[in-house]
């Protein structure tokens, strides 16, 4: 099921006639620009300009403090999205029924007409009217006021005739995509058996499921409280070894909202860390022929979640993690930098431009706070491959300059192993951008350098360093640190 992407970049469509805009490149974009501007690392100091930076501790709380507001945006920005999955070739195919709103007398009748009707292609057309009456949110809530309603609908759920089991399914689907929370808890009857169905035979019945669960498990506490012990995370861990990349995809959404829960860190994460979940979900960031764009992303959401909450990333690593990561961006640059025409550079994009952004935002959550990190970083020999992604897109440009700025910032034997090759040279290219979000990490990442790499200021100059600042003097944002790197490569 094709879709688009996410905090940073966009995602999803098709059958599912939805792209949650909180998951889009420009919300988290724009996050970047927000977090970014108004996080200054530099001052004015009695008339003259000073660097911040110069405190090493000062220089690792403000980038900490930055890293931490910057999550939070982010996560602002796609903490609700939920998706809508509808059959294009049903929807084509009803397209002459005209969807109504319908009151209490409509609905009993559709609801005794499923129950009771004397032909099955009877009862399943009550159903599907009921459906679309579904999709209206004076529907749903007539719908759950009406004593039984659920009940009933949970009892045509378990149906022993396929046909009617489905479309009681996508009633349900209709109804967890309501904004209503009173409309998500009135579906609690029904969690149980969605959950059994995760093990059945039929792969779009099992995508239904999980779609359904997914939008249930992010509006409501009280169905996360009540699926945990039913034993969902068993269930996705089963669920996981399906063929179906449909389902893999569902299954991806259904467990990064689960992750995304506030209760996470504490009552979900620990569990999914000790299931299968983790080996699996690395399995599916491999890359290679079988590699799927879509898969991907979403288990790269479930990865970042669980990062996020930093309660066992060291477990994480010593399940390859980070080795699958490398390689998943070392052939995500490669593609790039064998590409000649940068038509084929944006359709990389356009195709699934979530998955890079994506795989930098992990990289990023697990070299902010930890040196050993960095080393196996350095150890993969990911800096080069990282500089050649400099040239995809102005947001994977600040994710790249800031996962560097990661490592540099742990000191000068970091920078020492960063300094030789074409890092230099490619900061000096950065500089060039019009952007202020990537030329404003780009002199971040000068400054450290500076601070700890003998040699890095005078290089700086013999390669026209100084006049590559000059073009943003005069840029408001940039102003101060441009003028105080100017004085450090002077005058150190």
């Amino acid at each position: 099921m094709p879709r688009p992407l996410a905090p940073p970049l966009p995602f999803y469509a098709a059958a599912a006639q939805s792209v949650p805009s909180s998951r889009l490149l420009g919300p988290v974009a724009s996050s970047l620009v927000q977090v970014y501007s108004s996080s200054s690392m530099w001052s004015r100091q009695r008339g003259r300009l000073k660097p911040l930076c110069c405190g090493v501790e000062e220089l690792r709380c403000r980038r900490r403090e930055r890293e931490a507001a910057l999550r939070k945006a982010r996560r602002e920005q796609q903490l609700v999205s939920k998706r809508l999955l509808r059959d294009e070739a049903l929807e084509e195919a009803e397209e002459g029924c005209v969807a109504v709103i319908f009151g209490e007398a409509e609905i009993q009748q559709f609801l005794r007409l499923a129950q009771r009707g004397t032909e099955e292609k009877e009862r399943e057309g009550a159903l599907v009217s009921l459906r679309r009456g579904l999709q209206h949110p004076e529907t749903q809530q007539t719908f759950i006021r009406l004593e039984g309603s659920i009940r009933t609908l949970v009892g045509l759920l378990t149906s022993n005739q396929a046909l009617l089991q489905l479309e009681a399914a996508r009633c349900l689907h209709e109804l967890s995509h309501s904004e209503q929370s009173a409309v998500v808890e009135a579906c609690l009857p029904a969690t149980s058996y969605l959950l059994t169905y995760l093990s059945g035979h039929s792969s779009d019945f099992i995508e239904l499921c999980l779609y359904t669960l997914g939008n249930l498990i992010v509006e409501s506490e009280a169905v996360r409280r009540q699926l945990l012990p039913q034993g969902i995370v068993p269930a996705l861990a089963a669920c996981i070894q399906s063929p179906h990349l449909t389902v893999l995809e569902a299954l991806g959404y259904a467990l990064s909202q689960l992750l995304q829960a506030k209760e996470a860190p504490e009552k979900i994460i620990p569990s999914v860390l000790g299931s299968t979940l983790p080996q699996h979900m690395l399995q599916l960031l491999q890359p290679g022929p079988k590699l799927n764009l879509g898969v991907a992303v979403e288990f790269a959401w479930c990865l970042h979640y669980i990062i996020c909450s930093q309660v066992n990333n060291a477990l994480l690593i010593t399940q390859g993690a980070l080795s699958t990561l490398g390689l998943l961006l070392l052939d995500l640059a490669g593609a790039v930098q064998r590409t000649e025409d940068a038509g084929l550079e944006l359709f990389l994009l356009q195709k699934q431009p979530s998955l890079l952004p994506e795989g930098l935002w992990l990289l990023n959550n697990l070299t902010a706070n930890s040196p050993s990190f960095c080393t196996s970083l350095l150890s993969l020999d990911l800096i080069e491959p990282l500089l050649h992604l400099l040239s995809v897109s102005n947001v994977v440009s600040v994710l790249v300059l800031t996962v560097l700025c990661n490592v540099a910032e742990k000191g000068p034997a970091y920078c020492q192993r960063l300094w030789p090759g074409p890092l230099l040279s490619s900061l000096l290219d950065t500089l060039a951008f019009s952007d202020t979000e990537v030329v404003g990490q780009s002199l971040e990442l000068l400054q450290l350098l500076f601070l700890y790499q003998p040699g890095a200021a005078q290089a700086f100059l013999q390669q026209s360093g100084l006049q590559a600042l000059q073009r943003h003097e005069e840029v408001a944002q940039l102003q101060d640190r441009v003028h105080a790197l100017q004085q450090t490569a002077l005058h150190g």
